[in-house]
């Protein structure tokens, strides 16, 4: 019997990236595992049926810097679970014995984590999953969804198994682990609390590849250089990597066999990445906008936009970083020529969403840092000086697209807005700033960097 492994957020990433390894060891010969995938809220549908309709098969598209291209038919994912309201077939497939590990990419904003770790009740989606799962019904929350799936699993005796967190958060397994057994102590369920202490582990990995949306094009450039005319074709950068912590409580694949770094600590890997990568593609997709570019690349390509990320690492970031397993600045530059691939097609729109997850996790730790080493921290500051002036703009209705943030209370944001010291407004939001909101030298730093950005000819 092959082993499972069930991924929650069957969407672009994941399959650009989680299923590719899984691939990699099909076609060396491994076949001992396979993927099975859905989503926890009724979201592409379409793609999920297109998926359906081709027994899970799909054709991805790698793009080298060069513009070189170059296609790979998937196989990996052998189990496509439609959404249904009551999640049945992502709680039978979960409760399976032959299930061994289950992986999730539910995006930043979906843990609800406060920067002390601690669930934050105030985002009524989680309240109200909370109140669901309470009552006996299913949750759709990554933490009200695995309790309805463990719960399962325990009637089932199927055994151990690993919750593998996929997504782009600090310290992420880690963390999710915090955010349910918090979950769980809501619930009071101390049964099953104890069964999840004993039965599960939650390993740290660093996950990167650069994976846009898919568009019309991708399908169209599929169909010319394939034959194969493919709705549920993607596209992503040539580059991958995955760093994963050895964890796993029910085993795992071979994936030290096809290029995945495991690790005992993912720390060193994932701050480079979060802070050198993601706080940096975020600083371009805000200043981009802003200066009326529709992709990432183009705004790299700005000499003074590109400066802008550029200083931001060298300044603020490597001096926190250092020392380091990582070539900090040889990580930075690769980085900055990937961000500048103009055959990835990567939006602004894609990259600047859920600010509101991002100060937090990917730029205050740095703030963090040079305030214990007593550095100054103008360069990271105008990282959110941009977003600040994005979020003014948004306020104003002049983004030239749908922003998205799954941790932004619009009333919040609109009132920091229409504030009469905007920068003030913005540096005493907690759920920016946690302990630092308030604080007298981040609101000196901040107005520096505003007016910084106000002179940045957008």
């Amino acid at each position: 019997m092959k082993q499972i492994m069930l991924h929650l957020g069957l969407g672009s990433f994941h399959r650009a990236h989680q299923a590719v390894y899984v691939q990699k060891l099909i076609d060396s010969g491994d076949d001992s595992w396979e993927l099975a995938g859905g989503n926890l809220r009724a979201d592409m549908l379409d793609v999920i049926e297109a998926l359906q309709k081709q027994n899970g098969q799909y054709t991805l598209e790698t793009v080298a810097p060069n513009g070189e291209r170059f296609y790979d038919t998937i196989i990996a994912i052998r189990h496509v679970i439609p959404f249904d309201e009551n999640l049945s077939g992502l709680v039978t497939m979960g409760s399976s014995p032959d299930t061994r590990i289950i992986s999730f990419t539910v995006t930043e904003a979906g843990y609800y984590l406060d920067d002390k770790d601690q669930l934050d009740l105030s985002f009524s989606d989680l309240k109200a999953d909370l109140e669901r799962v309470k009552s006996g019904a299913v949750g759709y929350s990554i933490y009200g969804a695995l309790v309805t799936i463990l719960k399962a699993r325990i009637v089932q005796e199927a055994g151990p198994v690993t919750l593998l967190n996929c997504d782009n958060l600090r310290h992420n397994g880690q963390r999710f682990r915090k955010g349910l057994l918090q979950f769980i102590d809501l619930l009071g369920d101390a049964a099953l609390k104890t069964w999840v202490e004993q039965n599960t582990t939650s390993p740290n990995d660093m996950v990167d590849r650069i994976t846009p949306r898919p568009t019309p094009a991708v399908r169209q450039s599929v169909l010319a250089a394939t034959g194969v005319d493919d709705p549920a074709a993607l596209m992503g950068e040539t580059f991958i990597q995955w760093v994963v912590e050895e964890n796993f409580i029910a085993g795992r694949p071979s994936w030290e066999k096809v290029g995945v770094e495991m690790v005992d600590s993912v720390t060193p890997y994932e701050e480079a990445k979060i802070r050198i990568l993601n706080a940096s593609h975020s600083c371009i997709a805000w200043a981009g906008t802003l200066r009326g570019y529709t992709y990432i690349h183009e705004g790299t390509l700005d000499p003074e936009i590109r400066q802008l990320a550029y200083d931001y690492v060298t300044t603020d970031v490597i001096p926190c970083l250092t020392p380091s397993p990582l070539d900090l600045e040889a990580y930075r530059d690769v980085v900055l020529d990937r961000f500048s691939n103009a055959a990835i097609m990567d939006t602004n729109q894609r990259v600047a969403m859920d600010g509101f997850s991002k100060i937090p996790g990917y730029i205050a730790p740095t703030f963090r840092d040079c305030i214990a080493r007593g550095a100054s921290f103008d360069a990271v500051a105008v990282l959110p000086a941009l977003f600040l002036t994005y979020l003014q703009r948004w306020h104003r209705g002049e983004i030239a697209y749908e922003y998205q943030d799954q941790a932004m209370d619009p009333a919040v944001a609109h009132a920091i807005c229409e504030s009469d010291d905007v920068v003030a407004a913005f540096c005493g939001d907690v759920n920016l700033w946690g302990s630092l909101a308030n604080d007298s030298t981040l609101i000196a730093t901040m107005r520096r960097a505003y007016e910084k950005v106000q002179k940045f000819n957008v």
